[in-house]
This record gives C-alpha cells, sequence and structure tokens, in this order.
C-alpha cells in the first residue's frame, strides 16, 4: 500500500510539473512529510534524487516541441543549480530537521503570497481624450 500511495503521488506531481512547470519538490516535500511520515532530510533528499534528469524530461520535450524552451538559458541556470544546489545542502544537513521544515514552509508562504499579488487584476489605465 506504501508503494501504491508513493506511485499516486508521483503522477499527481508529474501532472503539476508539467502543467504549472513547478519544481516537483513544492508539491512532493511536503506530501512526503505529512503523508509517508519522512523527516524533512529526508523528503528533500528524495526530492532531489527525483530532480535528475527523468523528473522534467517529458514535460520539458513538449515544450521544446512547441518552441517554449531556451536552451541557453536553461545549461546557464542548471549549471547555478548545481553548484547552488551542492553548497545549500552543505547549509541544509547541518541545519536542525525542524527548523528545515520551517525554512521551507516559509519559503512556500513567500512564494505563494508573491504568486497571489502578482495574479490580482490590474487597474485598467484610462485613456487620454488628446
Amino acid at each position: 500500500m506504501y508503494y501504491a500511495g508513493v506511485v499516486l503521488m508521483g503522477l499527481i506531481v508529474g501532472v503539476l510539473v508539467g502543467l504549472a512547470g513547478i519544481g516537483g519538490g513544492v508539491v512532493l516535500v511536503p506530501a512526503m512529510v505529512y503523508l509517508l511520515g519522512m523527516d524533512q532530510h529526508m523528503a528533500q533528499g528524495t526530492s532531489l534524487f527525483l530532480q535528475l534528469p527523468p523528473l522534467g524530461l517529458g514535460a520539458m520535450l513538449t515544450y521544446w516541441k512547441n518552441g517554449h524552451l531556451d536552451l541557453w538559458a536553461g545549461i546557464m541556470c542548471g549549471l547555478g543549480f548545481f553548484f547552488g544546489g551542492y553548497f545549500g545542502s552543505k547549509i541544509a544537513i547541518e541545519m536542525d530537521s525542524r527548523d528545515l521544515q520551517g525554512a521551507f514552509g516559509s519559503f512556500l508562504i513567500v512564494a505563494a503570497i508573491l504568486l497571489w499579488w502578482r495574479s490580482r487584476p490590474q487597474p485598467l489605465e484610462k485613456k487620454s481624450d488628446a
């Protein structure tokens, strides 16, 4: 039953990755902590494993076929992601799991507020009679 839930979680997260272009960890890490009872470090480490090429390859190919991929920007950002991930993981491993969970939750709250704020309808500009 455990693995069936894990497969279902992976399927749902995969759909969200392709649909919204989000990193699977935004959904998967909290799900692993609360639904599977993993500790924050284990959930983040497992999520990082998923970010190896199979995670977004299917979705990326679809975006590429439709002309929505800046390959050079992806390569350059990927290099930053590689080195940033290394140094970020060094910091995270030294943190208490509860503090890491709080930092992760704070990040999600800030991201949600920023996305919500940006999605609000903007007032229409008045046309001048000039």
